[in-house]
Formats: structure tokens, C-alpha cells, sequence
């Protein structure tokens, strides 16, 4: 690894989450899930943009041809940045659960996975779901919240993270995207903080946020910690490769949880950070069954 984090946005997100490197946008796209704003940012020209969603947007992807699907707690919708609109596509869960979607990704067959989870963080209702063109399906169960997911280079591992167990987990993923032999990948360990958004590169190494963690980690595809990137804010929350070389790393942070002193000491809480790496990405993929 090479390079240390720099904020190149103080976007002020009470919950930065789920960037997306889009690579004919030149720009990066991210979300404030609290604030309720979709958020894009030009690393070239440092210009940026904001619209308001109407209600917590957990997770944005996009979809091939144009537009984009947003995770809202109200469900799936289509984004159209042209015009601010949200436009419904799926209600995914009961509202009396209060859960919200929290973040997705999209496979390189242009399936969206994505979790749910419990607004409140108490109870265990939030799922992992995934969306393709046979449809929704529920995939796992039982999580409070939800982070992820990610896959290997090869297809064949699906990560998934249980933030408030401090555990990621690995799936079997077979060709139709049915998942199989659920195992711990990495269980964080105490006062390492809790695991977020994961971003997987072309090694099959796993990348991911730690909140209340101060630092990002890098795993082999055993598991084995090898690497570490010490940040000035406390709440990492997600990271994604971008760049032409996609060995620019970006990622979203949080102020959500602090203390007006600890606020106070972390200015650039909830800024969009990045910082350079050697190992390469993998490629943003879009939804492709819209």
C-alpha cells in the first residue's frame, strides 16, 4: 500500500456510505444515508453536486444504459440525476419491521446484491437479498445490520458482512447466484472497531471500513490481515476503487455517533477520503436487469 488518506470533499455526512467509482463519469457518487442526500464528486476539476432523496438512501448503483437504482427505506427506486426524481420499483420489506436497505453491489453478471437492517440497531430483521431477471430473492437472514456485499475476482465468494456481530462472512456462490456453506471469513477482534463496506481487488484480497476503527484493513482471500490505513476520523464506513487504473482508493466516512468534543477534534468526520494503493480494483459493473 502506498499513500496516506486525504479529504478531497468535506461533504459533512452524518452517514457517508457506499461510493461507486463510474468510470465514463470520470466521478465519484456516494450517499449520505442520515442526511438523506445522493452525492457525485470530480476528483479533476473538484467540482461536486448534491440531491436531496426522500427518505434514508442506503446504497446507489448503476444501471446499464443510464440512471441508477437507490436503496431507500421505502425500497428500490429509480434515480435520474437529470431531474432529481425517484421513481418506485420494488417495496422489499414490511414497514412495521423499520428496517431501511443499507448498501448493495453489483456482480459482474449485472445482479444487485444488497442487506437490510434494522433502523433502530436492535433488532434482528435485516436480510441479504438479491435482484436479477427472475426476480427477488432472499438469500440470508437474521442480521441487525447489514454492510456489503462484495465477490471475488473469480465469482465464486460472496462476502457479507454483520457489522454488530464484527464478523464477515464468506458464501459459495454458485453460476444462477444461489449461495451456499455460510463461514466466517474474518471475525474482528475486540477494539478493532466494526466492519463496513468491503471492496474486494484483483488479487482476491478484501478491503474494508472499519467504524470506530480509525483505519481500513486489507485480508488475503484466507483471511490473514496484511495491511492497514490509519485515518484522521474515527467512522470508516465504505470503500471503492476508482481512477483509470482503479488504484485510487475512495472512501465515505461518518460523524454519526460522535460527541460534540469528539466532533469538535474530528473535523473532517463525514468527508469523502482517498489515498493510493498498489493492487488495482476491481471494475465498477452495472445493474443489468432493470
Amino acid at each position: 500500500m502506498s499513500g496516506e488518506p486525504e479529504c478531497v470533499l468535506r461533504a459533512d455526512a452524518e452517514l457517508g456510505e457506499g461510493p461507486v467509482w463510474l468510470a465514463e463519469d470520470d466521478a465519484v457518487w456516494f450517499v449520505d444515508i442520515k442526511g438523506k442526500r445522493i452525492h457525485r464528486y470530480e476528483p479533476v476539476t473538484g467540482a461536486a453536486w448534491s440531491w436531496a432523496a426522500p427518505d434514508q438512501v442506503g446504497f446507489i448503483v448503476p444501471v446499464r444504459g443510464g440512471g441508477w437504482i437507490a436503496g431507500l427505506k421505502t425500497g428500490l427506486h429509480r434515480f435520474d440525476p437529470r431531474s432529481g426524481r425517484f421513481d418506485l420499483m420494488a417495496t422489499i420489506e414490511d414497514p412495521k419491521l423499520d428496517n431501511r436497505l443499507n448498501d448493495g453491489f453489483v456482480d459482474e453478471k449485472g445482479r444487485l446484491w444488497f442487506g437490510s437492517m434494522h433502523d433502530g440497531e436492535k433488532n434482528l430483521t435485516g436480510a441479504l437479498y438479491r435482484l436479477d431477471g427472475a426476480g427477488l430473492k432472499r438469500c440470508d437472514t437474521g442480521y441487525c445490520i447489514t454492510n456489503g456485499p462484495a465477490m471475488s475476482p473469480d465469482g465464486r465468494t460472496l462476502y457479507h458482512t454483520d457489522t454488530l456481530l464484527k464478523t464477515i462472512y464468506a458464501f459459495d456462490v454458485a453460476a444462477n447466484g444461489e449461495l451456499s456453506n455460510r463461514r466466517v471469513f474474518v471475525r474482528i477482534e475486540e477494539g478493532g472497531g466494526y466492519p463496513d463496506g468491503p471492496a474486494v481487488d484483483v488479487e482476491g484480497c478484501l478491503w474494508t471500513g472499519l467504524f470506530a476503527g480509525r483505519h481500513v484493513r486489507r485480508y488475503s482471500p484466507k483471511g490473514e490481515l496484511i495491511g492497514k490505513v490509519e485515518f484522521p476520523v474515527a467512522n470508516i464506513t465504505k470503500i471503492a476503487f476508482g481512477g483509470d487504473d482503479l488504484k485510487t482508493m475512495y472512501a465515505t466516512t461518518a460523524w454519526k455517533g460522535l460527541s460534540a468534543k469528539e466532533r469538535e477534534a474530528q473535523p473532517l468526520a463525514g468527508g469523502l477520503f482517498r489515498f493510493e494503493v498498489d493492487t488495482p480494483g476491481l471494475p465498477q459493473h452495472q445493474f443489468a436487469h432493470a
